[in-house]
């Protein structure tokens, strides 16, 4: 059973990396390479107009950052492999417990994971731009967890428990989090405009939707096919 899980949960973890890859790079990477023009723009410009400034001034040694172009991609593919993988290691052990039917029920488990790791989080912590202002990192952490785990404890409550009691407890757990409220910046401010903060929302949503999809639709595949050798659908 490890063994299928471990294979289950590597070539679909690596399948669904690659995509998600390769629609952030023509998809997602591009907004987020036109916002750091803004944001690097004041920045130069304050250096630029410094008077007098020179002797005094110096640079602090920075992080490393992956350089536009091959640096980039393959940092990002490296990051989604390790991510895809740890969300493919928990749908299979999941199927461990519930196993799909048909493959195509796996589109319903990466429904619920979109929901659970993506959707929930973002109504109160959508996707940011470089240059956006945001709340205390620790803070907004802390409310994405939270929000995740009341979204996966309401959505199993709702599916699959009996009695209509629990159901509306799985509802109440799905609200307690939005009620709450995530942490938001003192003062909302952006040096993207609105326009192309819109746009990579959308992309952000859509891109991980098409990720979670494949992710559960790969995933019920290899189970299944590991479990009884056969191609179902």
């Amino acid at each position: 059973m490890i063994k299928r899980i471990a294979q289950t949960a590597g070539f679909s973890g690596l399948l669904a990396a690659l995509l998600l890859t390769l629609l952030q790079s023509f998809w997602v990477a591009p907004l987020i390479l036109q916002a750091e023009t803004y944001e690097n723009a004041p920045a130069a410009e304050a250096h630029e107009h410094a008077d007098g400034a020179m002797a005094a001034h110096s640079h602090d040694a920075e992080a490393w950052e992956p350089e536009d172009g091959w640096q980039r991609v393959l940092s990002t593919t490296g990051g989604n492999l390790v991510v895809a993988v740890g969300f493919a290691l928990m749908l299979a052990g999941l199927y461990t417990l519930r196993a799909p039917n048909r493959t195509s029920q796996g589109l319903l488990w990466g429904l619920a994971g979109y929901a659970t790791f993506c959707l929930a989080p973002t109504l109160g912590l959508p996707p940011e731009l470089p240059g956006t202002a945001a709340a205390d990192l620790a803070q907004r952490q802390i409310w994405w967890v939270g929000t995740a785990a009341s979204t996966a404890v309401g959505i199993a409550l709702l599916v699959f428990a009996q009695n209509w009691l629990l159901k509306v407890l799985g509802a109440a757990i799905l609200a307690v989090p939005h009620v709450i409220g995530a942490p938001q910046p003192e003062v909302h401010s952006m040096l993207a405009p609105q326009a192309l903060e819109a746009q990579f929302k959308i992309a952000s949503q859509l891109t991980n939707a098409l990720f979670w999809l494949a992710l559960g639709l790969i995933s019920a595949w290899l189970f299944r096919r590991k479990s009884d050798g056969q191609y179902s659908a």
